[in-house]
């Protein structure tokens, strides 16, 4: 009954993710975006995307190795064993009923609201080398949302086909609502279409699109925005620019922790039926 209620609301999610909602202002922001894409040569495109994939790449490498993601893992499975004392390692999760491994999953990812929450109001306040970190904060932050959600459900990452859609799903939760519902089409295939004895990935590497150019303007014009409203004081502290900063990661967060738990939840069922 549970599996059927989580069914229909994936499904209603799926319809509104087809939605194109933009106003008239983001519709023609949209298409100054594509315009300015295209003017700039192809071959210089490419260097940037292929850049940008191998950072992301060993990134994601980085932060799954890190002490800090070492001590996500423990703490998922000790949550985990205090539901079923049979959890001794990240695959065991998928003993657990799917509502458990969604309160995992849900646990976790209110912690990264937060930091990100966090993170962003001291944009707000700081100078110009916070403002500086603020993207490599946040790409480090949402990334490590989806991993997480990841082992919530069971999923190791440190299989390369594991890692592949772990990112592909990062990926698909940055992009603008509009332009997510390709993405999840193909990541739909990609677990329909897997071999489950196969450990290495086949699909195409490729992550970075020029559609990613919108999250990135989105980024700095939200850094444009706390520059701006810095000197606004009240009681001594630039109250709109943490504002700015705090309430626009989060809701990013937000995004990416949504997407990547309909993801999950999603390819559970599926591997469950």
């Amino acid at each position: 009954m549970h599996e059927q209620q989580l069914l229909t609301e994936m499904m209603n999610w799926e319809d509104d993710l087809k939605q194109d909602n933009r106003t008239d202002i983001q519709l023609t922001v949209t298409k100054w975006i594509n315009h300015g894409m295209s003017q700039i040569p192809l071959h210089a495109k490419q260097t940037f995307y292929k850049t940008f994939d191998t950072l992301i790449f060993h990134l994601h490498s980085f932060i799954q190795n890190s002490a800090v993601q070492e001590d996500t893992r423990k703490q998922i499975i000790i949550t985990a064993k205090a539901i079923n004392e049979e959890i001794n390692d990240i695959s065991d999760l998928h003993q657990l009923p799917l509502s458990q491994l969604i309160f995992l999953a849900e646990n976790q990812t209110s912690k990264q609201r937060l930091y990100s929450f966090v993170q962003g109001g001291v944009t707000g306040i700081g100078g110009i080398l916070m403002s500086s970190i603020d993207i490599p904060a946040q790409t480090v932050i949402n990334l490590r949302t989806v991993q997480s959600v990841a082992m919530c459900y069971g999923y190791e990452l440190k299989t390369p086909y594991e890692m592949m859609i772990s990112l592909k799903v990062f990926h698909a939760a940055l992009l603008p609502k509009h332009l997510q519902y390709e993405q999840w089409c193909k990541l739909k295939e990609e677990i329909r279409d897997r071999d489950t004895m196969n450990y290495f990935y086949e699909g195409k590497e490729k992550l970075t699109f020029t559609t990613d150019a919108e999250f990135l303007l989105k980024q700095i014009a939200k850094l444009s925005a706390i520059s701006l409203f810095k000197r606004k004081l009240l009681s001594g502290l630039p109250v709109i620019s943490i504002m700015i900063g705090a309430s626009m990661n989060y809701q990013l967060t937000r995004q990416v922790s949504e997407f990547a738990n309909k993801f999950y939840t999603y390819r559970k069922l599926v591997e469950d039926n």
